[in-house]
């Protein structure tokens, strides 16, 4: 892309029209559902304080690794604002006007919009609060300059005739906050100079970019803003593999690769065409990223720090335009498939641009109903990720997953190997995901998490030893067969492990489309000697479990079915070791606990291998 200072004018550079356009913000005009809901919250809330974002919430995050707390309450604040921005442009009611004009103030005053987690003012200024002089631009502060732009443009009318002054203190707060950082400082870690090029880098940059169309008048200043955008967004366009796979995995896409499809309708948007009409197959190929990760129902394949069973709603409107605009009917149907009448078309928490943006958007509102596509393969060469199930467009029997990769991938898991199965498209054998976010996520500590650590993933320890992070621990000679009678992985896996002697650990996990069977054969070579402690065969399993000599049953969640394991040599003996969850993210997808099925193959000697079969139970 290259950018250029032809822009149409800030007052009419977003694609959402002005309150004042009642042909659009009528409230008979309006997605009832979502009014609804969103009218039933803004009244509970009228009457009450607003959250308080205080210093001594911010600085727990430096004291006790605490994030959450804070967040919640700017999250808080922001959903809170949103929802009132959407009832005064329908209303044009004083009261709901007020509101927003008083969530506006707030976030004026607030002494920072960055997320503490990501503040470097106890590295550069040794403080545990914000440095108001030195404000940091992150995921959070860009999130607030766009909703102040995305408010701007919604009801600069109102605020004018109600609150002269609150749209040039937008300006201001959002110019020395974000935009003049932009610009100043170039060593932001999310620009990608570097080569890694991850999730941050196209979230900003869309931000910045609503900011900058918006709020900027000076068209020189405008057209340098924007021309940093689109190199940054260039940037991470180029690092999107072939195959459109996301490493990060289904989760994170919605804030990744979907935020630079955001970007590029914007930059198409708001210079009439002349830019963001990239035509990348990466680009095509990402478009169909989640609904080749669907398993079924609300379950996803997940990797990294993604859940199994994500949120239902996403921005599936930014979805659905993006696969109109291409031509991809699997991946629009698969976004129609979660447009219910009866359902908000969009969530607050996405942020108020994707907000307007999804009840704004008639093809989107007048979606008929249709069903995910379900492919029945799906290979993934650049992650090495493969997903088969018997048939297509159906979740029925058992679908393997199987991934090999590297230790080293962004929000990383030690899973090289690793194998999910599920049952109706309900996850059996599993990735339990990631807790709630503290300081230790991302610090030296990470693989301190139970979670984290391949302990807790379906792949072997060997000789008590777990594998190893960073991008040398990785999958060797990765193979991938699919034929119409089985689909199969082989990897190697010896490398995933910090030992030397590790001859050879050769994985095979196949999906027998006749039998309806998933086989995973493990085979070895190890060095005589070497450490004595015990060589695993880790399976993680959601669901009530009961295991004997040579075999265990499953009960599936959400009623899916029964899954028996049996393995062979029968004789590797198996312990049961159960984890309860306490952490609020785990329970809401797997409930009370997870089981851990450890089969010891350590007396099976140091060349040998083990035969794990999964059927489910008719």
């Amino acid at each position: 892309m290259h950018p250029t200072s032809s822009f149409r004018p800030p007052e009419s550079s977003l694609p959402v029209p002005p309150a004042t356009d009642r042909s659009v913000w009528d409230p008979a005009r309006i997605d009832p559902a979502t009014l609804r809901e969103l009218r039933r919250r803004a009244e509970a809330e009228l009457s009450s304080p607003w959250p308080a974002a205080l210093a001594s919430g911010y600085a727990r995050y430096f004291r006790d690794g605490d994030r959450d707390g804070y967040e919640q309450i700017v999250y808080a604040r922001q959903d809170r604002l949103s929802r009132a921005a959407v009832l005064a442009a329908v209303t044009l009611d004083p009261v709901w006007i007020d509101e927003v004009a008083d969530g506006i103030g707030l976030l004026c005053e607030q002494s920072s919009w960055c997320w503490p987690a990501h503040d470097d003012t106890l590295a550069r200024h040794g403080a545990v609060v914000p440095t108001v002089t030195d404000p940091y631009l992150d995921l959070g502060a860009g999130e607030v300059a766009a909703q102040l732009g995305w408010l701007d443009q919604l009801l600069g009318a109102q605020l004018d005739e109600r609150m002269p002054g609150l749209r040039a203190r937008i300006r201001h707060e959002c110019d020395r906050r974000v935009l003049t950082p932009f610009v100043a400082r170039r060593d932001w870690h999310w620009l990608g100079l570097d080569g890694d090029v991850h999730n941050w880098n196209p979230w900003i940059h869309g931000n910045v970019l609503v900011a900058a169309l918006r709020l900027v008048d000076d068209r020189a200043r405008r057209a340098e803003l924007v021309g940093l955008v689109v190199e940054g967004l260039d940037r991470y366009a180029a690092s999107l593999p072939a195959d459109g796979a996301i490493d990060e995995g289904y989760a994170y896409w919605w804030n990744g690769a979907c935020r630079l499809l955001e970007a590029l309708e914007l930059l198409r948007y708001a210079s009439s065409g002349a830019l963001g009409d990239v035509r990348l197959d990466a680009l095509r190929e990402t478009v169909a990223f989640p609904h080749r990760m669907h398993l079924g129902d609300g379950w996803y394949l997940n990797h990294a720090d993604g859940p199994a069973r994500p949120p239902r709603q996403q921005p599936w409107d930014v979805l659905h335009r993006a696969a109109r605009r291409i031509g991809d009917r699997a991946a629009e149907a698969h976004a129609a498939a979660h447009r219910r009448p009866d359902e908000p078309v969009a969530r607050e928490r996405d942020g108020l641009g994707r907000l307007l943006r999804a009840l704004t958007d008639p093809d989107w509102l007048a979606a008929a109903p249709a069903a995910s596509p379900l492919p029945r393969d799906v290979w993934f060469a650049s992650t090495q990720v493969l997903l088969a199930r018997p048939a297509a467009g159906s979740a029925a029997g058992l679908t393997l997953a199987v991934k090999g990769g590297h230790n080293g991938e962004h929000h990383n898991h030690n899973d090289v190997g690793s194998v999910v199965v599920a049952l109706g498209g309900v996850p059996v054998l599993v990735d339990p995901g990631r807790p709630t976010y503290t300081a230790q996520t991302f610090g030296p500590d990470r693989y301190a998490i139970w979670t984290m650590r391949s302990s807790w993933h379906n792949v072997p320890q060997i000789r008590g030893t777990a594998q190893g992070h960073g991008r040398p621990y990785a999958a060797g000679e990765v193979s991938a067969a699919v034929t119409d009678g089985s689909s199969a992985l082989t990897l190697e896996l010896a490398a995933a492990y910090p030992r030397t002697d590790v001859r050879r650990w050769r994985r095979t996990a196949r999906l027998d489309r006749t039998s309806g069977a998933v086989t995973v054969r493990d085979s070895w070579e190890l060095a005589p000697g070497g450490s004595a402690g015990p060589t695993l065969i880790h399976l993680v399993v959601a669901g009530r479990v009961s295991a004997g000599d040579g075999h265990a049953r499953i009960i599936a969640l959400d009623g899916a079915g029964v899954v028996d394991l049996a393995w062979e040599p029968a004789g590797a003996p198996v312990t049961v070791t159960v984890r309860e969850l306490d952490d609020p993210l785990l329970r809401d997808v797997w409930g009370d606990r997870l089981t851990r099925l450890d089969i010891d193959v350590t007396a099976l000697g140091p060349i040998g291998s083990l035969d794990l079969s999964v059927k489910e139970q008719r």
